[in-house]
């Protein structure tokens, strides 16, 4: 008999981290347990319709609206990526951490829960679960972040590395992510000692205390390594569609045999709206057919459309790529994940973030080519002919695509999670005893 437990997601208004996260959450009400998530106010919508309960940050760094305005992180603002790294942490990552432990501590008194899963960004929720003897998930809604040898560092979009070169360029790298994200160590050990619990020796460590990590993408997608935790665990992909994302029918007529290319570049604000204008016109002179969607942070205006091209506000990324024959993105994970899954190429365009790791690991299995951010029209329109031009990349993607589909070398989620709070069950019954 299935035991009915209690789940905390706490999780953040990073765009392409909700879907993945509150696909987890309803895989584990139609399992019968209940989720309670804690999140920014503008996530509620999103969570009723997952069937959880909600309650909103309130001290911690939160977005109030989905207008660019609103935005936290502006990696966007910045030239200098050091002077962003900073920001991020006085911001979002290190400075609230009293806050967003705060905040966590408030909600477990109010919604108690068996199991607290906690994205990767917001380690403060891990140390709540920690002070208050509960098992810990930590959630990786893309690819492996975690610096560990044998898989390029995360941040540059490195290729795996081949020789000495290669593996001394990792491990430079690694040293000075370490340094960076050392910053980040004071106020989190501050509020480890406050609440009665041990230093950690990195922001890293902090993470892998989990019970759990558990990584939403698929390990035949992913770099890996023998070098990772036994309990970091791929548990695939995890790719509903928005629930802002709306209905779609094709404007084409049926017949139209010209190629169906969807764009999708991020949800968030990147100051997309140059390279989208960019695309449009790259695929204007070409024989396809185009589908652009804008997200919620590009207004419909501020990209034109072409004969051949519509724009439109958004549509089921899912539902459009079982016609497409090529998708041109910024190698969001979700995005990418689902052009993979459907067999579809990929023309990668990424523009910071986890997205060009996400693009190394789509050209590294043959699956599609990557550009530049600030690629003129004339080299998209190339790209484009190129993988639309051979059966290689749409070989390479459908292969790939089949393993996705079968949960090649992935665990179950939900069955991870159950065993999670059992394991729990079991260590509190014995400790009674």
């Amino acid at each position: 008999m299935n035991v009915k437990r209690r789940y905390l997601l706490v999780t953040w208004d990073g765009g392409g981290v909700v879907p993945p996260e509150l696909s987890i959450a309803r895989k584990l009400i139609a399992r019968g347990h209940s989720v309670h998530v804690l999140g920014d106010p503008t996530l509620e919508p999103e969570v009723a319709a997952a069937g959880a309960t909600f309650g909103p940050w309130t001290s911690a760094p939160h977005r109030t609206s989905r207008d660019r305005s609103a935005d936290i992180l502006r990696d966007y603002a910045f030239t200098n990526k050091l002077k962003y790294f900073d920001e991020m942490l006085r911001e979002f990552l290190a400075t609230p951490i009293p806050r967003w432990l705060n905040d966590t501590l408030r909600e477990l008194k109010s919604h108690p829960a068996d199991v607290v899963l906690a994205d990767h960004m917001l380690p403060a929720a891990l140390v709540a679960a920690e002070k208050l003897g509960l098992p810990g998930v930590a959630l990786i809604p893309n690819v492996y972040t975690i610096p560990t040898p044998g898989i390029p560092p995360f941040g540059l979009g490195f290729m795996p590395a081949t020789g000495p070169l290669g593996r001394l360029r990792d491990a430079a790298m690694r040293a000075i992510s370490n340094r960076l994200f050392a910053k980040a160590l004071p106020p989190l050990n501050a509020v480890r000692r406050e609440h009665g619990l041990e230093e950690v020796a990195s922001l890293y460590d902090q993470t892998l205390k989990a019970n759990r990590v558990l990584v939403l993408t698929s390990p035949v997608f992913d770099f890996t390594s023998p070098a990772v935790p036994s309990h970091v665990r791929w548990v695939g992909a995890q790719l509903d569609d928005p629930t802002w994302s709306a209905p779609w029918q094709s404007p084409w007529p049926r017949g139209d045999s010209r190629p169906l290319v969807l764009v999708g570049l991020s949800s968030t604000f990147q100051d997309q709206v140059p390279l989208l204008n960019r695309v449009v016109e790259a695929l204007s002179a070409l024989p396809v057919r185009a589908l652009v969607t804008l997200g919620p942070a590009v207004k419909p205006d501020e990209v034109r459309a072409a004969d051949n091209v519509v724009v439109v506000p958004s549509a089921p990324h899912g539902e459009v790529l079982r016609e497409a024959s090529l998708l041109i993105t910024h190698c969001g994970h979700g995005t990418a994940l689902k052009g993979l899954s459907a067999g579809v190429p990929l023309v990668c365009i990424p523009m910071g973030r986890d997205q060009p790791d996400t693009a190394a690991r789509i050209v590294h299995r043959g699956a599609g080519v990557r550009l530049k951010a600030q690629a003129p029209a004339d080299r998209i329109r190339a790209a484009v002919q190129q993988v639309l031009a051979g059966s290689a990349y749409r070989e390479a993607a459908k292969a790939l695509g089949d393993r996705l589909v079968k949960g090649e070398g992935c665990d179950d989620p939900v069955a991870v999670l159950e065993a999670v709070a059992t394991e729990r069950g079991a260590s509190t019954a014995l400790a009674a005893g």
